[in-house]
C-alpha cells in the first residue's frame, strides 16, 4: 500500500509539473490547427535559411531556446541519432539526450549542406564564428506574422508538452524527461539521462509524425 501510494504522489507531481510552466508563462500554441497553420508558415519562411531551419527544428526536439541556438555539430550523432547536450548548456546542468526523429535529422543534414564545417549548427547570420542570436526565432516568428503573445521561440516546448500529453496520450514521465526537467524515482532519486531512451526515442518519432499530419491538415 505505501508502494502505491507513492506512485500516485509521483504521478501527481509528474502531471502538475507538466502543467505548471517553467518559471514564467511563454506565449505557446496548443491546438492542434493552429499548429497546423503554424509548421505551414515555416515551410514558407522567406528569411535567411539558417532561421528557417531553426524554426523546423525546434518543435521537433523542443529544446530551450539557449541549447538550440547553441547547439554544435561535434554533439549531433547521426550514427545514433541522438543530440547529447552536455551539463555545461544545460538549465539543470545535468547531461541531457535528445533522440532524433527521422524528420529532424533531414533538417539537420540539410542545414550540413548550408553551412559545411562550421562549429554551430546555427550560426549567426552575420558570422560563423558565433551561434545565432538569441532573438533571432522570435523575429522571425514575428515577421511570419505571430506576435508574441501567440508564439515564442520557448513556447514550443509548451506545445509538445500539452499535445504529447493530451493528444498522443503519451506517459508523463517520458514527456518529463525530454524536457530535462528533473523526474525522481519513488525513493527520489534522479533518473540518469539514459532512462527510457529506447521509450523517449519511439515517443519523439511519434511526436514528429503526428506533426507532419498537422502539415497536412490531418490533425486527428
Amino acid at each position: 500500500m505505501l508502494i502505491e501510494a507513492a506512485q500516485v504522489n509521483v504521478t501527481a507531481g509528474l502531471h502538475r509539473a507538466l502543467e505548471e510552466p517553467e518559471q514564467k508563462h511563454y506565449a505557446a500554441i496548443t491546438e492542434p490547427s493552429m499548429v497546423g497553420a503554424l509548421l505551414r508558415a515555416i515551410d514558407g519562411y522567406q528569411g535567411h535559411p539558417h532561421v528557417r531551419s531553426a524554426l523546423k527544428l525546434a518543435p521537433l526536439v523542443f529544446v530551450r531556446p539557449g541549447e538550440l541556438r547553441t547547439a554544435e555539430w561535434s554533439e549531433i550523432d547521426f550514427d545514433t541519432a541522438t543530440w547529447p547536450i552536455p551539463a555545461a548548456k544545460m538549465k539543470m546542468g545535468v547531461d541531457h539526450i535528445v533522440p532524433l526523429a527521422t524528420q529532424a535529422l533531414d533538417v539537420l543534414r540539410g542545414m550540413q549542406q548550408i553551412t559545411g564545417p562550421v562549429r554551430f549548427v546555427f550560426p549567426s547570420i552575420r558570422t560563423i564564428q558565433r551561434p545565432m542570436s538569441d532573438n533571432t526565432v522570435n523575429a522571425a516568428l514575428r515577421a511570419m506574422g505571430f506576435d508574441k503573445e501567440v508564439i515564442t521561440g520557448h513556447g514550443f516546448r509548451a506545445m509538445a508538452r500539452t499535445i504529447i500529453d493530451e493528444v498522443l496520450g503519451e506517459r508523463v514521465d517520458l514527456i518529463e524527461h525530454q524536457l530535462a526537467h528533473q523526474v525522481k524515482d519513488v525513493n527520489g532519486r534522479a533518473y540518469n539521462r539514459t532512462v527510457h531512451l529506447p521509450a523517449r526515442r519511439e515517443m519523439m518519432q511519434r511526436w514528429a509524425d503526428y506533426l507532419d499530419k498537422l502539415r497536412c491538415h490531418r490533425s486527428t
